[in-house]
């Protein structure tokens, strides 16, 4: 794991941070998250509503970037986070589905409530990005 000194300067690339995701990671989030959606756990049903098999649910590949954020970042004040779903996080029956975080610090701003730092993520699978324009606004004290 890789972190950042407490403040980072404006183009610094943080990360990289990578999660492995198996089908027994979608089945525990699902029944902690109440998603029973078949697509994340029936094979049959993900092809046959037309993907490429099953698939991580978009919440889930959203939670480990933000899990990233603060690995990077222990005890900064998450102030936003937000990405769109853009492609899946395709997760084969043996094995698991490795997704690689990284991000780059896009603004640095310092005032009396203290440092807040925007970065810019990008989130990898199979050489193909999963979320669009993923991004957290952070407050580091």
């Amino acid at each position: 794991m890789s972190t950042v000194a407490p403040l980072p300067a404006e183009g610094d690339v943080v990360g990289p941070r990578t999660f492995a995701l198996t089908r027994a990671d979608l089945v525990a989030y699902a029944n902690a998250s109440g998603d029973q959606n078949p697509i994340h756990q029936d094979e049959a049903v993900a092809l046959a509503v037309g993907l490429p098999g099953v698939i991580a649910h978009g919440m889930l590949t959203l939670g480990l970037a933000a899990r990233a954020v603060t690995d990077w970042f222990p005890g900064a004040e998450v102030v936003e986070f937000g990405s769109k779903f853009t492609n899946p996080v395709v997760v084969p029956a043996e094995g698991a589905a490795e997704v690689e975080f990284t991000a780059v610090v896009k603004k640095v701003e310092t005032d009396d409530d203290g440092t807040r730092v925007s970065l810019l993520l990008t989130a990898m699978h199979d050489g193909t990005k999963v979320l669009g324009m993923p991004k957290a606004l952070l407050r580091l004290r």
